[in-house]
């Protein structure tokens, strides 16, 4: 009943129906929140006397009364939202002492000294999570009365110690507020109930949902528990364990425990803790005694209580837990945050166990949590001086030099030396200095920027958006913060986080276990949907398939044209002015091409290979310099001062909805025969070399009417059979287009007329649909998604609304006119697990995503698959 109780309450009535010892308590539902908020922050009618009577029956059964000054009932007031949200929500511990409540605690208790103890407590955390006196007032206090008083722990401190000190604590408190610290339990409850429900929306609970997409509307619940004591002596303890180790998966209890204290000092580092078992103890080589040593029947019976826990989950479990004068109670148990490393290791041994099937060890896993075993990532025990923080477009971690140009990042490469490539933003031009690149940082740009998704195809880690950067090119620095840092300085960029460090931070290389190998063939196993990989060179290819791609499912093959030895003779073919001047330049480029497709063919041995043809704005190809267009112009033999002009030509106003794609196989027939030639070309070479067939798929971008792919189909099958006449031989190929236009979508009945293949580019049907530039909406994205005007990033996510339905639209109307059409896609949602299990119900056949993401979209089409079909 998570939903209705959340998480904490749901487990807590879980344990109770289990017979394990659970403090009696009950829970204020997740519907009290939405009504708060929908209602001007007020509660339901009749909440009030529902939460007196419990609290009576609380008090029934552990013998004592709320607000009883002689007999007093003490409760702990914790959120509990449907979705764990640990340490992001407010708690409140020992509520209901006053400064009579307090007598007649340590009257009970025997002990005056844990009854104070727990008073000041109480007031700190209630001043600081429902009244706003900040935590810092309180433990100045305290660090100034041990200083006077020579006391190291807070243990030390006898009751006539901490008497003084709440008078202190209460002092500050009504400076601060302007009246005495309320002194009515009720009163104390409803502020820590109002705390909770506000707690909802403060700042890092909401940072908490937006990172992991947990909806605002589920709202928390508030559980009120009679308190246990961790701190009533050398009999007591607190601590918080896990049933095997969260960040190896080792099959071992895990965690720490408090003697004489309560459950916040575990978790805020005030005092060391002390292991929870013998072996963790002796591997840390520590002196202490450990749970295990120091209360061997409390320990016990805990051991046994993680087993119960575990089976009945079948789960790894996080657990809270107190003993009060020797006697164990449970406070909360949920499943338990974990590595991936770990992840893997859990779910495949759970299988092993019989606990849980191979399929539910499949669902198990995070596919996005894989990243972090698929790069090197920074040494979690390394100190770091963070410089900037941006977007995490790209995981990996790296040091290297700072650089501002692509071409000096490849000139430094080449002498062997690591790089940085800062750019305020990448263009296509930039590729070589990329590749070149240990890492990049972009000062704009969003996650599905040129940048972001090059470095993801690349595998190097990539920051983007880093909007505090201030890079001048000229100079060769970049500033932030105040801070100026000069070409050739050291740097590390760690992509997972968004982050870069000032000089080299130590990294840790991934290891792909067996536990990753074993998962991810029963993953394969279970999906129906294939999985290919973007790749445009041999080292792409071969990442690609190490990590298990079944074909490339989009090859750019302008990525093929910025190298240092093409781009002159590309700028020669643009700046031409007729035909026969194009095809001189054509000709040099054409055993180029052929031998970039040759070593795909040869890498892929016979798997499919998508190879776009020329898609972006000639613009991105144009000398920039008067000495670039003087290399172009010594190259060709045409004047300098002409080919300027032509340049000015042919820049336009709007490239990304100007003269690209299929419209520049329309104007320049000769550009896409050549490549159509060399790709044809390859491929025979590749077969009558190696004996396998090679399998291309030619794709023509940016089409919107089926007239444009009957055009340049026709040309693509005249070009084919020049080939096999001359090679002698034929061979299968296959023609299709990317649907990246709204009306390619509306009209995709027809243009399937023409097409084998259809391949969503939904980068560009994303940026189309809601006429959004990916390179430029990063700097008002993040407002429309704090607003909730989005729920998720349209880059990262697919928009099912409106582009999901495009999609839908366009494969049903494909479908019906040539029922065998293949149909995939190949934009970055392609990765993206939540588009995965959108398009494993629309039923497309394969999702294509850059090499290193190969292994998330397998494990993501598996899990969609055995959703669909437990559906």
């Amino acid at each position: 009943m998570k939903n209705l109780l959340g998480g904490k309450g749901a487990n807590l009535a879980e344990m109770s129906n289990l017979g394990l010892p659970v403090p009696p308590g009950f829970t204020i539902t997740t519907e009290v929140c939405a009504y708060y908020y929908a209602n001007g922050r007020r509660y339901p009618d009749g909440l009030v006397d529902a939460v007196n009577d419990a609290l009576a029956e609380i008090g029934r059964q552990v013998g004592r009364t709320f607000a009883d000054p002689k007999n007093p009932l003490l409760v702990s007031v914790r959120s509990g939202a449907r979705a764990s949200m640990p340490g992001m929500m407010d708690t409140v511990l020992n509520l209901g002492l006053a400064d009579d409540t307090v007598k007649g605690l340590a009257a009970l208790s025997g002990d005056a000294r844990f009854a104070y103890d727990s008073y000041r407590r109480f007031i700190q955390m209630y001043s600081d999570v429902v009244l706003g006196v900040e935590h810092h007032v309180f433990e100045e206090i305290l660090e100034a009365y041990k200083e006077q008083k020579d006391y190291f722990l807070d243990t030390e401190m006898k009751a006539e110690d901490w008497r003084a000190v709440i008078d202190q604590y209460k002092a500050a408190v009504e400076k601060a507020l302007g009246k005495p610290f309320p002194q009515d339990p009720h009163e104390q409850l409803w502020g820590a109930i109002g705390a909770v429900f506000g707690s909802w929306r403060n700042e890092r609970a909401e940072t908490y949902r937006r990172l992991h997409n947990i909806p605002e509307s589920w709202g928390t619940a508030v559980n009120v528990q009679a308190m246990v004591f961790g701190n009533m002596g050398e009999t007591s303890a607190t601590g918080v364990a896990f049933t095997r180790d969260p960040s190896t998966g080792e099959k071992a209890y895990y965690g720490e425990f408090l003697v004489n204290a309560q459950g916040e000092d575990v978790v805020a580092g005030i005092r060391t803790p002390q292991a929870l078992t013998r072996r963790a103890r002796l591997r840390a080589g520590e002196e202490a005694p450990s749970m295990e040593e120091a209360m061997p029947e409390a320990y016990a019976e805990l051991a046994a209580i993680f087993d119960k826990l575990e089976k009945h989950y079948r789960d790894m479990q996080d657990i809270e837990f107190t003993v009060q004068e020797g006697k164990l109670w449970m406070l909360q148990t949920r499943t338990g945050k974990r590595t991936a490393k770990a992840a893997l290791r859990i779910a495949v041994d759970l299988a092993k166990e019989g606990l849980i099937s191979e399929e539910e060890a499949v669902m198990r896993v995070d596919p996005r949590s894989l990243d972090q075993l698929l790069h090197p990532s920074l040494d979690p025990d390394a100190p770091r001086d963070l410089l900037v923080k941006g977007l995490p477009a790209s995981p990996g971690a790296a040091s290297g030099e700072v650089v501002f140009s692509a071409d000096e990042a490849e000139r430094l490469a080449q002498e062997g030396r690591k790089v940085v490539l800062f750019r305020v933003e990448t263009s296509p031009e930039d590729i070589h200095g990329m590749h070149a690149a240990v890492g990049v940082v972009t000062a704009r740009g969003g996650m599905t920027s040129h940048a972001a998704v090059v470095a993801r195809g690349m595998g190097r880690p990539c920051v983007c958006g880093a909007g505090d950067l201030r890079i001048d090119e000229k100079a060769g620095t970049f500033a932030v913060n105040g801070r100026i840092v000069k070409k050739g300085e050291t740097v590390t960029i760690d992509g997972a986080a968004g982050a870069v460090y000032a000089g080299a931070v130590a990294t840790v290389q991934p290891e792909l276990s067996g536990d990753f190998a074993e998962l991810m063939q029963w993953a394969d196993r279970a999906r129906r949907m294939k999985v290919r990989a973007n790749a445009e060179t041999p080292q792409d290819a071969e990442t690609a398939r190490g990590f298990g791609a079944e074909g490339i499912g989009l090859c750019r093959t302008e990525h093929m044209f910025f190298d240092a030895d093409r781009i002159v003779a590309v700028r020669e073919m643009i700046l031409a002015e007729d035909r026969p001047g194009r095809e001189a330049a054509l000709a040099k480029l054409l055993p180029m091409q052929r031998a970039d497709f040759e070593a795909l063919f040869k890498v892929m041995r016979g798997l499919p290979v998508t190879i776009r043809l020329l898609d972006p704005p000639l613009h991105e190809f144009l000398p920039h310099s008067d000495a670039e267009i003087d290399e172009v112009a010594k190259a060709s033999g045409m004047d300098a001062a002409k080919l300027k002009t032509r340049a000015q030509k042919l820049k336009e106003f709007n490239p990304m909805l100007g003269h690209r794609g299929c419209r520049l196989g329309i104007s320049y027939p000769e550009i896409y025969e050549m490549q159509v030639r060399a790709i044809l070309e390859a491929a025979v070479n590749v077969a009558k070399a190696t004996g396998e067939r090679a399998t291309p798929e030619i794709m023509i971008p940016l089409v919107a009417m089926r007239e444009e792919l009957a055009v340049l189909k026709k040309r693509i099958e005249t070009v084919a059979e020049a080939v096999f006449a001359e090679a002698g031989t034929r061979l299968d190929y296959l023609v299709g287009t990317m649907i990246e236009l709204p009306r390619a979508a509306l009209a995709a009945d027809a243009i399937a007329e023409e097409a084998a293949f259809f391949s969503f580019g939904t980068n560009d049907l994303t940026q189309t649909t809601f006429g959004l530039s990916r390179d430029d909406s990063a700097s008002f994205l993040p407002e429309y998604l704090r607003q909730n005007i989005l729920a998720r990033d349209p880059f990262v996510t697919l928009d099912r609304e409106g582009v999901g339905a495009l999609i839908e639209i366009a494969a049903e109307k494909g479908r019906k006119a040539r029922p065998d059409i293949k149909l995939g896609i190949c934009g970055e949602h392609g990765g993206d697990p939540d588009s995965i299990a959108f398009v494993e119900g629309v039923g497309l056949d394969y999702v294509s995503c850059s090499p290193y993401r190969t292994p998330i979209a397998r494990l993501a089409a598996a899990q969609a698959s055995l959703s669909k079909s437990a559906r």
